[in-house]
């Protein structure tokens, strides 16, 4: 299968807009999407319910109001965002794995007075608490209610608006706000990242022109729409692009997706080195047999989830490298050119500049500029309440060495550097120095002040057995640093996520600064 050329020109139309040349291109009764709910829904069936639903939304949300949606990966999920689409609101995406703080604080800075969700939902997912403590800052608006309104002069209106969608959707710049996302949240507070209708288009008209797919190859995506790799590379690019996808609302239910893989025929995954090992652990042989591209993200993919993969079901993983800010991907490896160790090379259309950090040898600080990277942060205090990046540039404030054939390896993230006795050390070596000695466990470093060395580094593990000796006489035989060695070595349950898969270094943190803070008072 050979690349594509990537058309610039091809990015330039909303959201809406793209989803309706896809369906010109498909034709309107190709059955595009499904979920756990079994219902195939065609193009024809979104753009409906798209038009039905924003009936309804159109009175219930001011013009210029942005909608909170809160609701898990699924056919609902999509045609929500699609009916704020059609009549020209804007969607944040609410992370409900985020806790009420961080919720709440997302809510205040994108201005968010509504929040789209469901009963069901919120039942099956025990959110109640949440629900009772969102519902103090913004009016919740649940989708059955609204759907039981929708009478059968709704449905012909739908009807009739679904034969000529582009004279009665709203009009949008590709250059508007398309969603607004939040950022992970793994080293901070959670940012508000302002995507434009064009960002999130070319980012898939990158991916489709990097990657060769096949046309008729099914995508499975169990990962959260809130997240920019489950809403731009699980959902907008397989819609985009006229691939059948199938919906999964949670990742973690690693016994049921691997059967799903199977039941559903899918070709193209998507997954966190994290989930891709539960989902091959708990995989019955030939399940995920049917796999031709899976794509790891968020996390490094570890050797041994590799050759898991390999040995198991002759599936070659391919890692890749994405910000929230990049809509998100800039770079992932392919089939014919897959480097291990590194996120491979940059997709078309991005351009990229390194700029040295103080104290850190062999790589430098990522920027990057293209269609794909976001307008800006939100930012209240700033003209349309958005910080713009200077000139479009992007600090990724990831470490990076770029090699002769353009394969990017990353170091790390400048925050996860810590300095030790006057020298930097990686934390990501640090955890990969532990995964090697340990590698059925996970294992997370953070760092913490010290009074006489700068920082100390602190291991968290899920091996019960994992001792300071141990990685010491690893270090030592393969000439590793002993500054990468730490100081202690925590044994919990288990290492704490965030709802994308990624390690919840915040909770670690403080979890670690608890600790040791009630040890020195002892």
């Amino acid at each position: 299968m050979a690349q594509k050329p990537f058309e610039l020109a091809r990015t330039r139309v909303s959201l809406f807009e793209a989803l309706l040349r896809a369906r010109d291109g498909r034709g309107g009764k190709y059955k595009i999407l499904e979920d756990h709910e079994r219902k195939p829904l065609s193009y024809d069936d979104i753009v409906r319910a798209a038009f039905a639903l924003g009936g309804k939304l159109d009175m219930l949300i001011k013009r210029r109001e942005t909608a909170g949606i809160l609701l898990p990966t699924g056919a609902g999920c999509v045609v929500t965002f699609f009916a704020l689409q059609a009549i020209g609101r804007t969607p944040a995406m609410l992370n409900f794995t985020a806790g009420a703080m961080n919720l709440r604080a997302a809510c205040e800075a994108a201005n968010v007075k509504k929040i789209l969700t469901s009963r069901a939902f919120i039942k099956l997912g025990g959110l109640e608490a949440l629900e009772k403590e969102l519902s103090k800052h913004a009016k919740l608006i649940y989708l059955e209610d609204v759907r039981k309104t929708i009478d059968i002069g709704d449905k012909l209106v739908a009807l009739l608006k679904g034969s000529f969608p582009r004279v009665f959707a709203a009009k949008a710049n590709p250059d508007d706000t398309g969603v607004i996302l939040f950022t992970s949240g793994s080293y901070g507070t959670p940012r508000g990242a302002v995507l434009s209708h064009a960002n999130i288009v070319g980012n898939v008209e990158q991916a489709h022109a990097h990657v060769p797919f096949d046309p008729e190859w099914v995508f499975f995506n169990p990962l959260p729409m809130f997240h920019c790799f489950g809403l731009t590379g699980g959902a907008m690019l397989p819609l985009f692009t006229g691939h059948k996808v199938f919906l999964f609302p949670s990742p973690l239910q690693v016994k049921e997706i691997p059967k799903l893989v199977k039941e559903t025929g899918a070709n193209v995954f998507f997954a966190t080195d994290t989930f891709a090992q539960q989902y091959a652990r708990n995989a019955k042989d030939g399940d995920l047999n049917c796999i031709k591209l899976m794509v790891c993200g968020a996390e490094r993919v570890k050797p041994e989830t590799r050759e898991l993969y390999k040995t198991r079901f002759d599936v070659e993983l391919l890692e890749g490298y994405g910000a929230t800010e990049a809509s998100p991907v800039i770079a992932v490896n392919i089939p014919g050119a897959n480097k291990h160790g590194t996120v491979g090379q940059f997709l078309p259309g991005i351009e990229w500049r390194l700029e040295p950090v103080p104290g850190i040898e062999g790589g430098q600080k990522l920027f990057v500029r293209g269609p794909n990277v976001m307008r800006g942060y939100l930012d209240p205090t700033k003209p349309f309440g958005i910080d713009l990046l200077p000139q479009g540039w992007h600090d990724t404030g990831d470490v990076v060495d770029v090699d002769e054939d353009g394969f990017i390896r990353i170091l790390g993230r400048v925050k996860r550097f810590a300095k030790v006795g006057g020298e930097m050390v990686s934390l990501n070596a640090v955890e990969s120095y532990a995964q090697t000695v340990w590698p059925d466990h996970l294992h997370a470093a953070v760092a913490l002040p010290d009074s006489r060395k700068g920082e100390r580094i602190i291991l968290f593990t899920d091996n019960a057995d994992a001792k300071v000796e141990d990685l010491q006489a690893w270090c030592k035989e393969n000439g590793a640093s002993e500054l990468a060695i730490p100081k202690r070595i925590v044994v919990i349950e288990s290492i704490p996520v965030l709802g994308s898969g990624k390690t919840d270094y915040v909770v670690l943190q403080r979890m670690a600064a608890e600790r040791f803070a009630e040890a020195k008072a002892a």
